[in-house]
């Protein structure tokens, strides 16, 4: 009688930690190959900077969700164009909120990896 309930709550809670673990890696593959990228660019193409790096996008990716990311990177991206487009990037509330969340997230990212 002991072991249906057993083997009941063994699923259940390996179904939970594999839902937990598809919310946490919500970043593409190609997200995170273009972050480590970048970082060993520059930080050094060596195979500490690959270690690091790859540590580093994995904090990141604990602490925001990938859609704020990609508006972070977006808004990076955006504020470097010239002009009115680039103002409303480099001006707006959401888009300076975005950039905080990515840059506290890369902050603990550079304490824990660096």
């Amino acid at each position: 009688m002991l072991r249906p309930i057993v083997a009941v709550l063994a699923v259940v809670a390996g179904t939970s930690i594999s839902v937990r673990a598809q919310e946490i890696n919500d970043y593409p593959t190609s997200a995170r190959a273009e972050y480590v990228f970048g970082c060993m660019k520059s930080n050094g193409e060596s195979r500490q900077s690959i270690e690091q790096c790859s540590c580093s996008i994995d904090v990141v990716a604990s602490i925001i969700p990938y859609d704020r990311y990609v508006t972070a990177e977006t808004v990076l991206s955006m504020a470097q164009v010239r002009g009115n487009l680039g103002g409303q990037f480099r001006s707006s509330e959401q888009a300076a909120n975005a950039l905080s969340d990515l840059r506290r997230a890369q902050a603990e990212a550079e304490v824990r990896c660096f």
